[in-house]
C-alpha cells in the first residue's frame, strides 16, 4: 500500500479521496466486471472499495458516503441502477468507469467531503 501512495496517513480519508484511491487501485491491479475480485487479481469498483476498507483506508461510513456520491454521478448520467450493476454493463470501459468515479469525487469535494 505504501508503494502505491495509498498508505500515507493512519486514518481513513474523506469520501472524495477514497474515490480517487479506488481509481488508483483499479489502475494498479486492473479493472474487471462480474467479480468483486477476479481470479487474476483484478477488481470491480465494489472490490476496490472492499480492499480499501479492509486496509483501513476508508471507514464504513465514509465508504457509504462515497457510494452515495457515485450513485448521484450515475443518476446524472441517466443510469438509474446500483453502481455495481452499472459496472458490469457490457458497453462499459475502464475509461468510462474512471471518468464516472472521478466525477463522483468532484461532487464529494464540492460538498466538503
Amino acid at each position: 500500500m505504501a508503494e502505491l501512495g495509498l498508505w500515507v496517513e493512519p486514518r481513513p480519508l474523506k469520501p472524495s479521496f477514497h474515490l480517487l484511491q479506488v481509481i488508483q487501485v483499479l489502475e494498479r491491479y486492473g479493472w474487471c466486471q462480474t467479480f468483486d475480485f477476479s481470479p487474476t487479481g483484478r477488481m470491480c469498483i465494489r472490490g476496490a472499495q472492499e480492499f480499501l476498507e479492509s486496509t483501513g483506508r476508508v471507514s464504513p461510513i465514509g465508504r457509504g458516503k462515497a457510494v452515495n456520491y457515485l450513485q448521484s454521478a450515475l443518476y446524472h448520467q441517466g443510469a438509474d441502477m446500483k453502481f455495481w450493476a452499472w459496472n458490469d454493463l457490457p458497453h462499459n470501459t475502464f475509461e468510462g468507469v474512471r471518468a464516472t468515479i472521478s466525477h463522483a469525487s468532484d461532487i464529494a469535494r464540492k460538498n466538503g467531503e
